[in-house]
């Protein structure tokens, strides 16, 4: 739960930085009439991310079991790669992001009418459809199905009210560091799934070495005690752990997280708090 909470803030707080600052600069440059066609785009987008997840969890039911483990390993690994590009992708272009969508407002506006939904269906629905497969992704890893769910709903229920505050320039946040702790906490739950990931490869008889663990500490950590489900529901660790996870794990947590902090080190996202983006406050 906790994971997903994480996992549906960080994403719902980016798809919502991007409604305001689309929303302020409409309001800033004498458009509000067009606002409707921003709601609509950004509904168009909701949908599609909600379809999508409905596809992820009811479309391999039926299959055999290692057909669907086969799946289930296959996108969580594509997951992984899709929220560490994200990661990376918000520490690059941070500064510059108001800039870039202010232009394709500008060129929208001046185009067709339905040029606007699609600008921020597609700017919402990047975030919706990344968010979707990470929690499936996720939720399969922990096992559950009801409380990751649940955590992903309080998150993204939590970062629209923070757009909301954000907006009426009530809420002042330093974004800049709150994207970059929740991306270092996004590679290491990533390094769970991607290990997760790697296991049902295995069990899919794709990759080798299933019964060749690398620890079993079962006993000290058994799967349906407290501690052990805080462990996988937050890291996804897994007490009986193979060879080939923890080296997944090792080779993609380490690197990744030495790149993303180097990355932030060179270029900080100075752009993306509330105090230097006066267009958040705007409302009539």
């Amino acid at each position: 739960m906790t994971a997903n909470f994480l996992i549906g803030l960080r994403e719902g707080l980016e798809a919502s930085l991007v409604v305001v600052l689309l929303m302020a600069y409409l309001i800033k440059t004498g458009r509000k009439a067009l606002i409707p066609r921003l709601w609509a785009g950004v509904g168009l987008a909701v949908a599609i991310s909600l379809g999508f997840g409905a596809l992820l969890t009811f479309g391999p039911r039926g299959l055999t079991f290692e057909a669907q483990e086969a799946i289930g390993g296959g996108l969580s690994i594509v997951a992984v790669g899709l929220v560490t590009w994200m990661v990376f992708w918000m520490a690059r272009t941070a500064r510059t992001l108001g800039g870039e969508l202010r232009s394709q407002v500008d060129k929208a506006a001046d185009g067709a009418a339905w040029g606007l939904v699609i600008v921020a269906a597609l700017a919402v629905g990047r975030e919706g459809l990344e968010t979707a497969l990470f929690i499936w992704a996720a939720a399969q890893a922990t096992g559950e199905t009801t409380l990751p769910l649940f955590g992903a709903l309080l998150g993204l229920l939590t970062a629209a009210g923070l757009g909301y505050l954000l907006h009426r320039g009530v809420l002042k946040v330093n974004l800049g560091k709150f994207f970059t702790w929740t991306g270092v906490g996004l590679i290491i739950i990533a390094g769970g799934v991607l290990a997760y990931g790697i296991h049902d490869l295995q069990e899919a008889g794709i990759l080798p070495g299933l019964h060749n663990l690398a620890f079993d500490v079962s006993a000290a950590v058994p799967p349906s005690s407290w501690y052990g489900t805080l462990l996988k529901g937050t890291l996804n660790f897994s007490p009986a752990t193979t060879w080939l996870e923890a080296a997944a794990w090792l080779l993609y947590v380490i690197p990744v997280l030495f790149l993303y902090i180097r990355t932030n080190k060179a270029g900080p996202p100075k752009a993306k708090t509330a105090a230097t983006t006066p267009a958040v406050t705007a409302h009539p």
